[in-house]
């Protein structure tokens, strides 16, 4: 989906259109609607706090705002760009009508968030670009929004195809066309390259695809072992053998929480208590809706100096009350060290099972007493 969250934010607001839109303020940055029926709109100008943007429309992006980019700094680059809040509620909504319009044309889905999916065509008589545009049509009829396709051999190509003609655009691709499409890119359009491949990748003096491509085995190998030095002689070419997974099962849930400000461990320890009870709470109502409870919790904790450290606690049997998953996340606290003021507090359920495969006598429940 193009730019998804603002797009949908679009359909609500659409004298905005054209103009520098970022997602990510609070719910005081709503949107009002003066007496005239004109709309007095939050300008990223006057946020102050530690929010980082969901995301922005394609005018935004073009003064250098862009998703996970914190507020202030985008401030710095677009003082007058619209600033409105989240609102995922809407978002799941469109993502299900979404997927719901492609199904029509191949129910052969793989899910792979709320605004992206993998389609098997290869049971399809139609030309590909025939596809391509009945799955746009779909789309954009279910939804009023736009979406871009790439259709071509594998997982790898169609990704980075989708990427070619956006927004609203169509690219198909054969392997054939790896050496005058795939080549010139970057290296780091490659999913699974990420920023700190792309810096050895370029001191190795390696900035396309096509000069990856051409790269002696041995010499990658050097730098990043053999089974990545495999994978990256592989991708440049173009090879991409993965088959599409369409269980829908989720993996994990989580939730997690980013502070307006730098929370200290005693100090604000009510405040940090209620949060982690609110997290838990809330990941009992997800697991809930998805008729899951879980085997492992997790927890996730960032610190004031950006260091991110993770504890999981597998369990005898598996939890669905906030309650028990409060008591696991409790329990992960005390085997983390914290000596910095917090900036992030998550939770997360893992090694999901359908809530008719938890016992109905539950075992004795952890001690709730601990950290927080």
């Amino acid at each position: 989906m193009d730019a998804f969250y603002a797009s949908v934010e679009l359909l609500r607001y659409p004298h905005l259109r054209g103009s520098p839109v970022v997602i990510g303020g609070r719910s005081a940055d709503t949107p009002r609607q003066l007496p005239d029926g004109s709309w007095q709109h939050a300008r990223l100008a006057d946020y102050v706090g530690r929010g980082v943007a969901t995301t922005s429309t394609y005018e935004a992006r073009q003064l250098g705002v862009f998703s996970a980019m914190g507020l202030m700094k985008a401030a710095q680059l677009a003082p007058d760009a619209i600033l409105l809040p989240a609102d995922f509620q809407a978002y799941r909504h469109y993502s299900r009508l979404f997927k719901q319009a492609v199904a029509t044309v191949s129910d052969h889905i793989e899910d792979r968030g709320i605004d992206e999916i993998y389609v098997d065509l290869s049971h399809k008589t139609e030309d590909s670009h025939e596809l391509a545009e009945q799955i746009r049509q779909a789309v954009n009829q279910a939804t009023g929004l736009t979406c871009s396709v790439g259709i071509t051999p594998n997982k790898l190509l169609s990704k980075i195809a989708s990427e070619l003609n956006k927004p609203n655009g169509a690219c198909v691709l054969t392997m054939d066309d790896v050496p005058t499409r795939i080549w010139p890119l970057a290296v780091g359009k490659i999913n699974g390259i990420g920023p700190k491949s792309v810096v050895k990748l370029t001191e190795m003096g390696i900035r396309q695809i096509g000069e990856l491509a051409a790269t002696p085995a041995e010499k990658l190998q050097e730098q990043f072992g053999l089974r990545y030095a495999q994978w990256l002689m592989a991708v440049a070419q173009g090879q991409d053998e993965r088959p599409l997974s369409t269980d829908r099962t989720p993996k994990s849930i989580s939730r997690e929480t980013t502070f307006e400000r730098d929370l200290h461990v005693r100090m604000d320890r009510s405040r940090l208590s209620a949060v982690l009870e609110s997290l838990c709470e809330k990941l009992e109502q997800d697991l809930r809706k998805s008729a899951m409870c879980a085997q492992t919790i997790g927890i996730k904790l960032k610190f004031e100096d950006f260091k991110t450290v993770t504890r999981d606690l597998s369990l005898s049997a598996p939890v669905l009350s906030a309650d028990a998953i409060l008591a696991a996340a409790r329990q992960n606290l005390k085997r983390a060290v914290l000596d910095r003021r917090l900036r992030l507090l998550g939770v997360k359920a893992s090694a999901l099972l359908p809530i008719s495969e938890m016992p109905q006598e539950q075992p004795r429940q952890l001690d709730l007493d601990g950290l927080f």
